[in-house]
């Protein structure tokens, strides 16, 4: 079978097509000459190849003007909306209505409340930004941003073990049910986070140290898992001050527990990042209140 010849379609350039269009709204060659900065002859021969490429007449050249012939309405009329095009993505690109995602990581107990609405607050004020928050563990989020899967992380980490932007002391406070109590039994039920999480190595240390046996009773990954848990007398367990709920009871030393060392809270974003991700960082600083280095 014999292969058809292939068509060519012509593509048509920018540049001639803001020519002609010049022309037919100054009238003449000599005034479209001026207006663009280029010579008459220039703008002539532009127009002669969008003929060519056209296969029409485009203007209609009388003695004292010139006009666009039926193929050139038409043709200016699409020309018209090309170079309007032209300019909507030259806009686009220009910096102001470029998208810029931002990669932030934050435990889970950060997400909502405050936090969301310093994002919301920071989104509206930079409405081309658009924010991929990822929650987890600590020590999941901290691998994923040494991996380059995120910009800017908040964490929780043991005093100064890793250099940050910006440091907060983190209160821990032991907490048991108000309404059945765990701190009698024996052993002790803990609940606790996965291995490896924050505050379940300390936990269990601190309770060896005063002479007490432990089991673990409920593990859970999910901060609000953990509150619940404890609420609902499963064990005791320890959280930030910050997470304790009405349905829970603090104990203290005189409750025979040992005091445990303030965690940090911990802000990471790389010196190389982007000015947007810094102004993030500032305002998640701001909402901490003042930095601790």
């Amino acid at each position: 079978m014999k292969k058809l010849p292939q068509a060519r379609t012509p593509l048509f350039d920018l540049d001639l097509l803001k020519a002609i269009i010049m022309v037919a709204d100054c009238g003449t060659f000599t005034a479209a000459s001026a207006r663009l900065h280029s010579t008459q002859s220039t703008i002539s021969q532009k127009v002669r190849r969008l003929e060519d490429m056209a296969g029409h007449r485009l203007l209609e050249r009388g003695s004292r003007d010139v006009r666009p012939t039926d193929a050139g309405e038409t043709l200016l009329a699409y020309a018209r909306r090309m170079l309007a095009l032209n300019d909507e993505m030259i806009e686009a690109l220009s910096g102001a209505n470029v998208g810029l995602t931002v990669r932030l990581g934050v435990p889970e107990d950060f997400v909502g409340g405050q936090t969301t609405h310093m994002l919301a607050a920071f989104n509206r004020k930079h409405p081309q930004v658009k924010l991929e928050v990822t929650s987890g563990l600590s020590r999941d989020l901290s691998n994923s941003y040494d991996r380059g899967d995120l910009d800017l992380i908040l964490v929780k980490q043991r005093r100064n073990s890793r250099e940050a932007v910006a440091t907060w002391p983190e209160q821990l406070r032991w907490i048991d049910s108000a309404k059945n109590p765990s701190i009698q039994l024996d052993p002790i039920p803990l609940v606790a986070f996965p291995p490896r999480g924050l505050y379940r190595d300390d936990m269990t240390n601190a309770i060896e140290s005063i002479g007490r046996r432990w089991r673990l009773s409920f593990i859970s990954s999910s901060l609000s898992g953990i509150q619940a848990a404890v609420a609902d007398g499963l064990g005791i367990s320890l959280i930030p001050a910050r997470a304790v709920l009405p349905e829970h009871v603090l104990l203290t030393t005189k409750s025979g527990m040992p005091a445990i060392e303030t965690m940090d809270i911990a802000l990471l974003h790389r010196p190389t990042a982007d000015a947007v991700v810094k102004e993030l960082a500032r305002a998640l600083s701001r909402m901490f209140g003042p930095q601790r280095r």
